[in-house]
C-alpha cells in the first residue's frame, strides 16, 4: 500500500480559540493515538488531499518536528457547509499487530442486467477490512460482468487474501434494479427482452440506408 508523508508541528495549546486560529492559517488540527501517549499537532491543509481525495486507502508517515510515526487516518471532521477538513485523527500501527480499515470498492466490467437495461446500484462502497499491515489492500476489485437483474454480489462473495471482513456476510455491495417497464415479469420473460433488444440492434446496424431521391 503506498504511504503518504504529513509533515506537522506540536500544538502548543490544544483550546478551541487555538484550533480556530490554525483552521483560519490554513491549518489542521490532528492527533495521533494507539501508542504510548497521545500526540497533538497540526499541519498544512494541502498536504490531505492526496490522502483524502483519493479512492484508494493508503499509509501515512506523519514527521511532527522530526519524530515519525506509522499511522493510518482513524476519523476526520469536515466543516457542514464549507466542507473545510475540521480535525483528523491518526491510529499509530506497529508491524505484526492487526489493524482494521475502511478500504474501497472498484466494481470492474460491464454486467449483464446493465447491458439489458438495468441500473446498477453501489450500496457499499468501503469495506471494513481487519489485516496486519503487510497485506491490508489499496482496494478491492469485485467483477459485476455476470451480474443480472435483481442478482447482487454480497460482502460473503468477495474472496479474502490474507484479510479478514469484518461487515455483515449477507450485506450487498451492488445489485442490478430492473427497469420500471420490465416489473413482474419472470426471469425468462426479462432473459428474453435482452435478447430481443439485442437483436433489434443488429438487424438496425445491418438494414441497408434508403437510396437518396
Amino acid at each position: 500500500m503506498k504511504t503518504i508523508e504529513i509533515v506537522g508541528y506540536k500544538r502548543a495549546n490544544l483550546g478551541k480559540s487555538e484550533a480556530k486560529s490554525l483552521r483560519a492559517e490554513g491549518q489542521v488540527p490532528c492527533v495521533i493515538y494507539g501508542g504510548e501517549e497521545q500526540i497533538h499537532f497540526y499541519a498544512p491543509a494541502i498536504l490531505f488531499r492526496e490522502l483524502v481525495y483519493t479512492s484508494e486507502a493508503h499509509f501515512v508517515k506523519v514527521n511532527v518536528e522530526g519524530a515519525e510515526y506509522d499511522c493510518i487516518m482513524q476519523d476526520i471532521q469536515f466543516h457542514p457547509v464549507s466542507e473545510m477538513i475540521l480535525h483528523v485523527d491518526f491510529l499509530q500501527w506497529f508491524t505484526g499487530k492487526a489493524i482494521k480499515m475502511d478500504i474501497p470498492v472498484h466494481l470492474t466490467g460491464v454486467s449483464k442486467g446493465v447491458s439489458n437495461g438495468g441500473t446498477l446500484i453501489h450500496k457499499r462502497r468501503l469495506l471494513s477490512i481487519k489485516a496486519l499491515p503487510k497485506n491490508m489492500p489499496e482496494h478491492i476489485d469485485l467483477d459485476i460482468t455476470a451480474l443480472d437483474f435483481g442478482k447482487a454480489i454480497k460482502v460473503s462473495d468477495v474472496i479474502t487474501d490474507n484479510f479478514e471482513i469484518l461487515d455483515t456476510p449477507q450485506a450487498s455491495i451492488a445489485v442490478v434494479e430492473v427497469p420500471r417497464a420490465l416489473r413482474g415479469k419472470s426471469a425468462d420473460e426479462l432473459e428474453g427482452e435482452g435478447e430481443e433488444g439485442a437483436e433489434g440492434e443488429e438487424a438496425a446496424e445491418g438494414a441497408e440506408a434508403p437510396a437518396a431521391e
